[in-house]
């Protein structure tokens, strides 16, 4: 195709590239302990024969299995909810159809020598207009994320009334602290993603309106099996007295794994 005049006309002048930021500030909530300590050893009571293997069968019998004691700690959670626009222009490229007999086009008092349209193996008449379109893209969402960063599931995660004065029992109680851009960081990644065509910004924004670090209470439940020398724990929600984990030796896990499937196999035949 002929070389062809650029349209300057169509085009919006040129905008400097603003990014702008706007960032809350960090809450701190704890959530208040709704079950009594003894509650949580109830749990461990009625769960304990779990923990324990003596080589590839489960310790069944509670007597065998010591109580060692019941600490609280807290496990913090991060909520973050933001949302990222941009409006920017990309070079684009229209190719318009003319008849064949046109030697010449006049659009925008410039002057356009038609020739055979590059996108078509087909013998067409045409001029090409370079421009740039204009977009606005938009993207939201809410992260709730674990002490480490990692999404987790919300819907496992319990509600309960906050204490009054959290940040004092953070200090007093030495609650793991968790890095001030950690859920900023994360959130970025996930909404700010800027196109790979841009020719130039018009305006691109960031707004993080919630951010939380949550403290949920948990009871540590430890017990111990003087027969085979080891020692497990239970970890029981301060608020719903579910069990959320447990602690087992990991070779015994590991052989029991085994049995399992050796037992799927041997039915199967």
């Amino acid at each position: 195709m002929s070389e062809l005049a650029y349209a300057n006309e169509i085009v919006i002048s040129a905008i400097v590239p603003v990014s702008k930021e706007n960032i809350a500030s960090r809450r701190t909530i704890v959530y208040q302990t709704l079950i009594d300590p003894s509650v949580a050893r109830i749990a461990g009571e009625k769960n304990k024969h779990k923990l324990f293997n003596k080589f590839l069968f489960r310790l069944n019998n509670p007597s065998e299995i010591d109580f060692v004691s019941t600490e609280k700690y807290y496990e913090p959670y991060l909520t973050v909810s933001g949302k990222y626009s941009i409006d920017y222009y990309r070079k684009c490229n229209y190719t318009v159809k003319v008849d064949k007999d046109i030697t010449e086009v006049i659009l925008f008092n410039h002057t356009f020598i038609p020739g055979q349209a590059s996108y078509s193996t087909k013998s067409e008449h045409g001029i090409k207009l370079e421009g740039e379109e204009r977009l606005i893209r938009n993207s939201k969402a809410f992260l709730f994320l674990n002490g480490t960063g990692e999404e987790s599931k919300l819907s496992e995660f319990p509600s309960a009334p906050c204490e009054k004065n959290s940040q004092e029992l953070v200090e007093s109680f030495k609650m793991r602290e968790i890095a001030p851009n950690m859920d900023v960081e994360a959130i970025r990644k996930r909404i700010v993603q800027r196109p790979t065509d841009i020719q130039r910004i018009v305006n691109e924004s960031l707004e993080i309106d919630e951010r939380s670090v949550i403290y949920r209470p948990i009871y540590k439940v430890t017990y111990k099996c003087p027969r085979i020398g080891k020692e497990a724990y239970l970890e029981v929600d301060g608020i719903t007295s579910k069990i959320i984990r447990q602690k087992q030796n990991i070779l015994s896990a590991a052989l029991r794994a085994v049995v399992t499937n050796l037992k799927k196999l041997f039915t199967i035949q």
